[in-house]
């Protein structure tokens, strides 16, 4: 029942706006404009929301900070080591690198709502305050490495920090923690226009998330593309679960951290693909897969932890 219920309702919007594009009823236009409101103001709005409202007390899991944070960097490694071994191209390296390990925030957000409330939000959001930053370096440094291009050391240092400091996300969390320490309550105005503002975040972003998905590609790169899966959907839950356990992470911090490793590889590995001349095709092909394969392993999850 978790499952019908947590689950069933995101994919539906997630293949909702798959159909609006493919009938053009969305436009690519209309949908750059949702992704902007998105990321920049009402996701980050949402975060601050949830988090700055949520009810104290072990609402911050240090076991899980570090489990999440370390398994993520964990597997980053392991992709660099798949692309040397199998000596995959420089153009597809940044690209594959990405897809193993990066995470999508947004349907992250809407499992963990439906299924744990908003304790299970505040929980997430400052989970992904700390990995965030860290996979993105991780993620332009790999995409340097193996660029074909030469790039400016210094400019490019500068722009991983920027993009840092400024993501609307991180910021979102951040300020969420400090007005959770200073007050915890927002005054009933604030609170409802939060809210209101927070109720067309999730399905807007779902249907862009459907928009998005394309099977542009995936013959070609279809082998990559489950490889890469296979180790963000398969390989990432299990270390994640092992040490987990192994640690002690346990109630609501252990089920997040489930559900959290279960998630498809981020729409955003598209976008710093096409900056920084890696395969967007391989990108686009991986984004695909993984969404659809991620219903197996979040079904899962769901399971087990119901």
């Amino acid at each position: 029942m978790l499952i019908l219920e947590s689950l069933l309702p995101i994919f539906i919007l997630v293949m909702l706006g798959y159909v609006l594009k493919k009938y053009r009823l969305t436009t690519e236009s209309y949908l750059q404009v949702s992704d902007r409101l998105v990321y920049y103001i009402f996701f980050p709005t949402m975060l601050f929301w949830k988090i700055g409202g949520a009810a104290q007390g072990d609402t911050v899991a240090l076991r899980l900070l570090l489990v999440a944070a370390g398994v993520s960097m964990g597997v980053a490694l392991l992709s660099v080591l798949v692309i040397l071994l199998f000596r995959i191209s420089a153009f597809k390296a940044g690209s594959f690198s990405q897809s193993c390990y990066r995470f999508n925030t947004y349907i992250g957000v809407a499992v963990i709502l439906n299924s744990f409330g908003e304790t299970g939000v505040a929980v997430f959001g400052v989970m992904i305050a700390l990995v965030i930053p860290m996979i993105n370096v991780f993620a332009v440094l790999t995409l340097i490495l193996f660029s074909r291009t030469q790039l400016g050391g210094r400019a490019r240092i500068f722009q991983i920090v920027r993009s840092i400091l400024g993501n609307p996300l991180i910021i979102g969390c951040v300020c969420g923690l400090i007005y959770a320490r200073l007050f915890n309550r927002f005054p009933v105005f604030i609170d409802n226009s939060l809210q209101m503002m927070s109720m067309v975040t999730l399905p807007l972003a779902l249907l862009s998330i459907g928009g998005s998905l394309s099977f542009r590609g995936i013959r070609e790169n279809l082998l990559l593309s489950l490889v890469a899966s296979t180790l963000k959907l398969c390989v990432l839950p299990l270390v994640g679960y092992v040490i987990m356990v192994t640690v002690g992470v346990s109630g609501l911090a252990f089920k997040v951290g489930l559900v959290f490793f279960c998630l498809p590889t981020s729409t955003a590995i598209y976008v710093l693909s096409s900056q920084m001349d890696s395969d967007t095709e391989l990108a686009t092909s991986a984004i695909m897969i993984s969404t659809i394969l991620s219903i197996i392993p979040l079904s899962f999850v769901l399971w087990f932890i119901s």
